[in-house]
């Protein structure tokens, strides 16, 4: 907390005094002054979906839109496609997970692809033409072990590399706009429309549904790193849970009130600094659990739309966008 103060003395100048809305807490609206991102150049025009990194810390893959493969040996500073034998077919690869060196690619149109080898050879993993929509969300959970969830909320379980798997909930929950799961396994899933949330715990038979907060529709949400939920709404507006339960929340923020690009996604990089990325190269932070936010606009002329932002340890993030984009977060900037 001290560090983060210092860190606003050194470089911040406040432009925008307390908001007041109905239902909303007061907050300030700064420009930062420091930047920590740096827009990384790759030869494609794809959107990108998820990151991951083999157990070479330097070693890591990138999965997106039109079978977009691409893979790094520096830590992601920079990046080379990879090309897959697909029979023509077009994918976008939503989701890419490691344990070790052995990791899963998750897309649609139903598609799952399996490594033991660190990306050194992809093969596509047989599914079964009854599978309840197509694969979304894969985690890899240990030796040939991975979760697989599927864009209507099926969730499958393998331990064998694929070969097998395991129904963990009965039913689906619908077509879902968005879906996160949990180190420990819980999993969070927003309507296509955003008009409602699930969740589902292990040891849970059914998906339990969820009344959004108020009126406006959901766009995102995910875990911090206690778990906790946190909510993303159309028109900016952001709360974070109380506690574990899946309907704490606090009262509605709007980090960046009357902004005309919506925010989509969000990561905490520690337990109180936390990055939030939007359309039209917006991107703010908070190094206070989200009391106070800073706006970085040194990559507002980023001519993308920021759809996710992951961090794989304190010194270690990435934001992924359409037509390529990828910002590499630098440590030393700060």
């Amino acid at each position: 907390m001290h560090a983060a103060f210092d860190w606003l003395k050194r470089g911040l100048v406040i432009l925008v005094a307390v908001v007041l809305t109905t239902g909303c807490s007061g907050y300030f609206l700064a420009d930062a002054d420091v930047h920590p991102w740096e827009v990384i150049q790759v030869p494609v025009e794809s959107t990108l979906s998820d990151i991951a990194f083999t157990q070479d810390a330097d070693h890591g893959w990138i999965v997106g839109s039109r079978n977009t493969l691409l893979e790094t040996q520096d830590g992601g500073s920079t990046w080379q496609v990879r090309e897959l034998a697909l029979e023509d077919q077009a994918y976008t690869f939503t989701s890419i997970d490691f344990s070790g060196n052995e990791g899963w690619v998750a897309g649609l149109p139903s598609v799952l692809l399996h490594t033991s080898d660190g990306g050194k050879t992809w093969e596509s993993v047989p599914l079964s033409k009854e599978l309840p929509g197509s694969p979304f969300l894969v985690t890899a959970v240990g030796n040939k072990s991975a979760e697989m969830a599927t864009d209507i909320g099926a969730i499958y379980r393998t331990e064998d590399g694929g070969r097998t798997w395991k129904a963990l909930v009965q039913g689906a929950v619908g077509v879902v706009r968005n879906m996160v799961r949990s180190d420990d396994g819980r999993y969070v899933a927003v309507s296509s429309r955003g008009n409602f949330y699930s969740t589902w715990a292990p040891g849970q038979e059914q998906w339990i549904p969820h009344n959004r907060q108020n009126s406006r529709r959901l766009q995102n949400m995910g875990f911090d790193d206690d778990g906790k939920l946190w909510v993303i709404a159309r028109g900016g507006q952001v709360r974070f849970s109380n506690s574990r339960s899946s309907d704490d929340f606090t009262e509605a923020l709007s980090p960046e009130f009357g902004t005309s690009w919506g925010l989509l996604d969000m990561a905490f990089r520690t337990a109180n600094e936390i990055w939030i990325t939007g359309g039209g190269g917006n991107l703010l932070c908070s190094f206070d659990g989200g009391e106070t936010w800073l706006k970085d606009k040194s990559v507002g002329d980023v001519p993308s739309n920021f759809y996710r932002v992951k961090f794989l340890g304190p010194e270690k993030g990435f934001i992924l966008g359409q037509e390529g984009t990828i910002l590499k977060y630098q440590p030393q900037a700060v």
